[in-house]
């Protein structure tokens, strides 16, 4: 057997380590997958999961332009918007009513250190600063049975302890921890937020403080394989040492009109099929591996077969702000395409076992609430 061979007989039982990750790049990819649909059958089952939620996009205004996102805007600019103390409660009745279990909080990076508005309509609600807002946000979510993960850009080390006993996990997608891609003519240029080192140290930040934790990389836009890889191991790193990260995205990127990348390549379902097997095959049994259908409704077939176990967060009240033009699948046509693949799908909570039978990543004032959730997931 060659010695490339053994390292994936091995991965289909134990992650890769390190100085083998990239002996992985030009394997064969119906191996590659194969090896991480064994990793994946044996840690989390034939149980494919979602987590239903409402996406509230608390404000569009980001600090950031990065070249790939038709999400953010600038004051003044078509389609920004703000929500109100009153839209917000809205949606979260409108949610439950629904059946959501999660209250997915989301926003652009660091609004109010760029615009002088934003600031000002903050005060006029009676808040200082955006983790104010959000943690009221998330107050008023739990008050209505939802449970919140706030996703928020970046966030300092007294923003999530503020926000950590109202929240039952916490994320920032990584994205890639290349510099090469905040040089200039690349797409984090004009992106402050996206280097890679401010985004490592939140996420080591969240693991310190022992916050449930959501990861995750953007592939297509402009990275190599190499590159790929290091995300990942960072992401590995960073979970061996604090035990936080209960889920990482294989997300990939798709084109916006009136973008800078508006006519650039979308990856190819290969590409995402080969990274989502190697993040399979290099993280650890524990995390969740997870991509988004909407973003490839033709491809949930392959998704499976590349090794996910979850499809993240899908909502029947909400549209997917960050990719509008991509509508949440059915349940029951999603139910029907794992079913072929010989997988039931579940809904689930938005923390996962791991995190809630370990001591202290959990606030304890939010046990009832998921307990209640928990609770519901059960009942037919």
């Amino acid at each position: 057997m060659s010695s490339v061979s053994r390292i994936l007989e091995q991965a289909s039982e134990v992650p890769v380590p390190d100085p083998d990750a990239y002996r992985l790049i030009g394997m064969d990819t119906e191996s590659l997958l194969a090896a991480a649909c064994v990793r994946r059958d044996r840690a989390w089952g034939t149980t494919l999961t979602f987590s239903p939620k409402v996406f509230l996009p608390i404000t569009n205004l980001c600090r950031n332009r990065c070249d790939y996102c038709s999400f953010r805007r600038s004051p003044g600019d078509p389609g920004e918007w703000t929500m109100s103390p009153e839209e917000i409660r809205a949606w979260l009745h409108r949610a439950r009513d629904q059946g959501c279990i999660e209250a997915l909080l989301c926003l652009g990076d660091t609004p109010e250190t760029g615009f002088r508005e934003y600031r000002e309509l903050l005060r006029s609600w009676g808040h200082q600063r955006t983790v104010d807002y959000l943690r009221w946000a998330a107050e008023e979510a739990l008050a209505v049975g939802l449970l919140p993960h706030t996703n928020a850009g970046i966030l300092s080390r007294d923003d999530m302890i503020a926000l950590r006993p109202v929240n039952v996990s916490l994320g920032l997608m990584l994205e890639n921890v290349s510099d090469r891609l905040c040089a200039k003519g690349m797409p984090h240029h004009r992106a402050p937020d996206k280097r890679p080192a401010r985004r490592i140290r939140m996420t080591r930040e969240a693991g310190e403080l022992q916050i449930p934790f959501t990861s995750g990389l953007l592939i297509g836009i402009g990275e190599t394989i190499e590159e790929r890889i290091d995300t990942i191991l960072t992401i590995r790193r960073l979970h061996r040492e604090y035990g936080h990260i209960g889920e990482v995205i294989v997300q990939n990127f798709r084109a916006h009109a009136r973008t800078p990348m508006g006519n650039a390549p979308e990856p190819t379902s290969g590409e995402l099929a080969q990274t989502i097997a190697l993040a399979r095959l290099l993280l650890d049994d524990e995390v969740s591996v997870q991509a988004p259908p909407n973003l490839n409704p033709a491809s949930v077939p392959t998704l499976i077969r590349s090794g996910i176990n979850d499809f993240g967060g899908i909502s029947p009240v909400s549209p997917d702000y960050i990719n509008p033009r991509h509508p949440w699948p059915y349940l029951d046509l999603l139910g029907e395409a794992c079913a072929v693949e010989g997988f039931r799908l579940r809904p689930r909570l938005p923390v996962y076992p791991l995190h809630l039978d370990a001591p202290g990543f959990v606030d304890a004032s939010l046990r009832p609430r998921i307990d209640q959730a928990q609770m519901e997931l059960a009942t037919p």
